[in-house]
């Protein structure tokens, strides 16, 4: 798991999501990217990396004392290798570095046992998000 801190490692987990959530799952691409989506913005991106190659990725942002865990992805091809925990490990461990007391974040439903499993509480009822049904999920350090 490598911090993302350059423009090239930043475009290389762009792809994986773009791959993921544009063309797999349909997300429309305009809804995909925004203004936390630079190296200086108020985040944390991480890339994980299976067989020297780019496999996953994540980012994490703060508001206050709750961190928020997005756009969390593996590309198809490196699925069911754990890359999914590590990422969240770590964008868990930068958290709790940063003093949250809170983790926070939007998960498809199908993935809500996974999730549970890190430890995550379900806290809403389904909602729908780019056309895909998801769950707010929390834990508390």
């Amino acid at each position: 798991m490598n911090p993302i801190t350059s423009i090239s490692e930043l475009e290389k987990a762009f792809h994986i999501r773009e791959v993921v959530f544009v063309q797999e799952q349909q997300c429309p691409i305009e809804d995909e990217f925004d203004e936390y989506d630079h190296l200086d913005a108020a985040c944390f991106h991480i890339l994980a990396y299976q067989e020297g190659q780019p496999a996953g990725t994540g980012r994490v942002r703060f508001k206050e004392k709750t961190a928020k865990l997005e756009r969390i992805c593996i590309l198809k091809q490196f699925r069911g290798k754990g890359i999914g925990k590590d990422i969240v490990r770590t964008l868990e461990d930068i958290a709790h570095k940063q003093h949250a007391s809170e983790v926070v974040l939007h998960g498809q439903e199908h993935a809500e046992g996974f999730y549970h499993s890190l430890g995550y509480k379900t806290a809403s009822d389904l909602f729908m998000e780019d056309g895909i049904p998801h769950l707010l999920m929390k834990k508390s350090f």
